[in-house]
């Protein structure tokens, strides 16, 4: 088999002005990066007649053997395609962190990949910059009314407003700022990953200018001495703030391995973040498309409970199915068979590893959506393990179909497409059904959460998530959706518990108001906002070799 980087140079690739012309988008729209990418300006008129059907795909708890999960969302889009269907993907961008850290890229694998794959796992059209440069131009901004404004009634009691950085460094997650005289207030502060960012998240759930800017007005930056809060609009800065991400916000469109429209744009953890790509990007795919296929990052409990509970319920988004992802590999790790062992046939393990699905695949359920179950098939994959997988799901109200879209493209994903066709025909989604209300109490949807996703047998606040909890009573931010920031390798807040764990009591560290986001973040169990980098991370194995990049995949 070919590398990532061998097919992704191999594939002839069509100037990007024709693949919007394919898709009746007007010539006036789009913006060029170069000969291969583009912006489309989001300002298009609205098609009315257009009842595009929206896939989410998601996957298991994640695990060392890797799901698959991009590449089966670009290989539906394929195998969509090549079954008659006018289909696009609507996917994140990548961030720099998890490339150049642990992950390599996320721009799908094999033959189903979004492309130019370079590009977009590096700076793409610069999204992320501006990202990045927005909030930190709101941080040197705040420290400056801060300088200005010491030893006054104005000057603010506490600045909640960090940094960040699209790079994983652990050195920053605590510093202090304004050290040496005339360099401004000292402080101590710390930097985020830009994909953990609130910016971030303004961004992607923006439906327009005007949208962007009232949630970049909301932004909560400090507290006065009164403890209220102190916001963008109190600092009158929010013109400038957009004026940043003006470009940033038109969607951008790339195409596939076959040449399928593919737009590209927002880039949230969904760990730390809301895990989904920007509304205005799977709006756009759905003005163009008759099958819009979106993902949400890591797991279920993880990506797809926030893309429901938060960007679906913010967008008026209504999927007519769920796409959950599998591999046997990954099921005999959580049913406990040693790494070393997971590519050997071992139905009794695999059996122990189903657990795990059917947690995640009951939790979909619990939304009112059909899944269907897409086995990433490996050639060391038995026909009994796929046959019992089968099954075991029919036996549960679940569809089933193996994907081979990475070895062959659209054709190895047909019958999945088939498959998926047939589920919305004859079976769509129920209209969600979300797992708390906006009018429950911030522990009240905490819990909901916790119990009836995660699987825990209750929650604790610490003293100083309660003490969150009274001052966002207080400020009237409780009926905002929650968005918890935990683990992605366990549905509890311990990464070493696999499969699906039981009787635990999830503990919640904090609570963080991102207002212009619109919703609360909740810091469950020791997870960072700033990921660091592993022992021997990506950036050491990527070489520059004739020019040309190995190793990013």
């Amino acid at each position: 088999m070919k590398s990532d980087i061998e097919i992704s140079r191999e594939t002839p690739l069509k100037p990007i002005y024709q693949i919007a012309q394919a898709m009746q988008i007007p010539d006036e729209a789009v913006e060029p990066y170069g000969k291969y990418k583009a912006k489309i300006r989001f300002e298009l008129p609205e098609n009315q007649s257009n009842k595009a059907k929206l896939i989410l795909v998601t996957a298991i708890t994640p695990t060392k053997a890797g799901i698959g999960k991009t590449t089966t969302s670009v290989g539906l889009a394929l195998g969509l395609n090549k079954i008659g269907k006018k289909a696009v993907v609507a996917l994140r961008e990548p961030s720099l962190g998890p490339c150049f850290g642990m992950k390599g890229g996320a721009a799908g694998g094999g033959y189903a990949q979004v492309l130019p794959m370079e590009d977009i796992n590096l700076h793409f059209t610069g999204d992320f910059h501006a990202i990045t440069t927005t909030h930190n131009m709101l941080a040197a901004l705040v420290d400056n009314y801060q300088f200005h404004h010491q030893g006054t009634a104005q000057q603010l009691k506490q600045v909640v407003w960090k940094r960040v950085l699209d790079l994983n460094d652990r050195s920053l997650r605590q510093v202090v700022t304004g050290l040496g005289a005339g360099n401004g207030v000292v402080a101590e502060s710390g930097f985020d990953i830009t994909p953990a960012s609130e910016m971030m998240a303004v961004l992607c759930l923006s439906q327009n200018l005007t949208d962007l800017r009232q949630r970049l007005e909301r932004i909560i930056v400090g507290y006065t001495a009164d403890q209220k809060p102190f916001t963008v609009k109190d600092l009158g800065v929010a013109g400038a703030l957009t004026v940043l991400l003006k470009d940033a916000i038109h969607p951008n469109l790339v195409q596939t391995t076959e040449n399928t429209p593919a737009f590209i744009h927002g880039g949230p953890f969904a760990n730390i973040a809301h895990g989904c790509n920007s509304v205005l990007a799977t709006k756009m795919a759905m003005q163009f498309g008759d099958y819009v296929v979106t993902e949400a990052g890591f797991g279920a409990d993880l990506g797809a409970e926030k893309f429901f509970n938060i960007k679906c319920r913010t967008a008026g988004l209504q999927p007519q199915a769920t796409v959950l992802v599998i591999t046997s590999q990954a099921l005999k790790l959580h049913g406990q068979v040693p790494e070393a062992d997971i590519k050997k046939p071992d139905l009794e393990g695999l059996k122990r590893g189903l657990a795990n699905v059917a947690k995640h695949l009951a939790n979909l359920q619990s939304f009112g959506q059909t899944v269907v179950l897409a086995f990433n098939q490996y050639a060391f994959d038995t026909a009994e393990e796929i046959d019992y997988v089968k099954t075991w799901a029919a036996e549960r109200n679940a569809y089933f179909e193996v994907n081979n879209s990475f070895a062959e493209g659209g054709s190895g994903a047909v019958a999945l497409a088939e498959t998926v066709v047939q589920c919305i025909e004859t079976n769509p989604a129920k209209p969600l059904q979300f797992t708390y209300a906006l009018t429950d109490s911030l522990p009240e949807k905490i819990e909901k959460v916790a119990r009836q996703i995660y699987g825990a047998a209750g929650i604790t606040l610490s003293k100083k998530a309660q003490q969150r909890w009274q001052h966002i009573q207080a400020m009237g931010y409780e009926q905002l959706p929650i968005c918890i920031a935990k683990t992605q390798y366990s549905f509890s807040d311990d990464p070493t518990q696999l499969g699906v764990a039981q009787g635990f009591t999830l503990a919640i560290e904090d609570l963080i108001i991102n207002a212009g986001a619109g919703f609360v973040v909740v810091i469950a169990g020791d997870i960072m906002r700033m990921p660091g980098l592993p022992k021997v991370p990506q950036a050491q194995v990527i070489d520059l070799v004739n020019g040309q990049i190995e190793g990013l995949s």
